[in-house]
Parts: C-alpha cells; sequence; structure tokens
C-alpha cells in the first residue's frame, strides 16, 4: 500500500514539511506502509494542462502524474495565495484522468500566514476530491506561521496532534475501505 504526499507549490518550505510530517507518522505507525513525498518544487518543468495525451508531456509531468495514478491514497498541501490553492496543484488535478483517483482516500494540508483562509480546504480542495469522487478524511489541518519555529519546524503541540489525527483518519479509512 503506498501513501503519497504532494506538496503543491513551487516556493517555500512550510508546506512540504507539514505533508512530510504526515508521512513520517505514517511511517512510524505503519512501517508497512510505503509512502513517498512528490514535492513540486523538484518538478519545475511540468506542463500546463492543454489536453494532450499523457504520454505526449514532458519527463517531469509525465512522472509527477504517473506516481499520483499508481498510489493508493494521498495527502495534499498547498499553501493558500490570494484566497485560494495554488495554480501549481490545479494543474495537477487537471492533468489526472478522473478515474485515477475514484474511490481513493485524499486528506488535506493547507498553510497561510494568517488564520483567515483555513476554509479554502472546505470550499476549494474538497469539491475537487469530490468530483474525482475520491473519499475525504474527515479532518484537515490548516497551519499558519505561528506554528512554525524558527527553522519552519512545527512546534504547535496542537497543531502536531491534529497532523496525528490526520495520519490516523487516512490510514483508518484506506484500510477498511479496501478490506
Amino acid at each position: 500500500m503506498k501513501l503519497i504526499g504532494l506538496s503543491g507549490s513551487l516556493i517555500g518550505s512550510k508546506t512540504p514539511i507539514a505533508v512530510n510530517a504526515v508521512l513520517q507518522l505514517v511511517q512510524k505507525n505503519y512501517p508497512e506502509i510505503e509512502v513517498e513525498l512528490i514535492d513540486l518544487r523538484e518538478y519545475k518543468a511540468i506542463e500546463f494542462c492543454d489536453g494532450r495525451k499523457l504520454e505526449d508531456y514532458n519527463e517531469h509531468t509525465q512522472s509527477v502524474i504517473q506516481k499520483m495514478m499508481d498510489a493508493d491514497f494521498y495527502v495534499i498541501g498547498t499553501p493558500i495565495y490570494q484566497s485560494s490553492l495554488t495554480g501549481v496543484l490545479k494543474n495537477v488535478f487537471d492533468l489526472l484522468p478522473v478515474q485515477s483517483i475514484y474511490n481513493k482516500v485524499m486528506g488535506f494540508v493547507a498553510t497561510g500566514g494568517t488564520y483567515q483562509h483555513y476554509l479554502v480546504v472546505e470550499n476549494q480542495l474538497k469539491p475537487i476530491a469530490g468530483y474525482f469522487r475520491s473519499y475525504v478524511a474527515p479532518s484537515y489541518v490548516y497551519l499558519n506561521s505561528e506554528h512554525f519555529g524558527a527553522e519552519n519546524s512545527i512546534e504547535d503541540t496542537d497543531a502536531l496532534s491534529r497532523l496525528e489525527r490526520l495520519a490516523e483518519e487516512l490510514v483508518f479509512m484506506q484500510t477498511r475501505l479496501k478490506a
């Protein structure tokens, strides 16, 4: 069973740190589950979705989409820019064939500078998951700058607890739904 963590930003470090925290919690508590972080900062050559067949896109684009299609479940992270998910993350969703994540479990982590944008998960990410007919973990985690220390480590105990709950929910849903 494979859990993919997708960090949907081309810059910054807080979102991949948060997504990776969920992956590490899953790995620690369920070592039989394979985890992988797809950090879009490492795939800056992803092409825009324009309707081509997947094999007609470049290597970065094909690699990310293939990894997403091959995964069993996901934790998706995005920073919030201008009250929305990032364009590069939306582009990944646009590139994915709908059937490739149908009935797969998905959880969300979002980061922002303030508390203002925590509802982006409810208003934008959950509807995208609904379009794909994915199962969504009941909890999601929104982190702002106050949850991170000087080295961008997550230091807030409540935030760490919420990340752990999300990790547990993802594994619980995946194992129960796919049993």
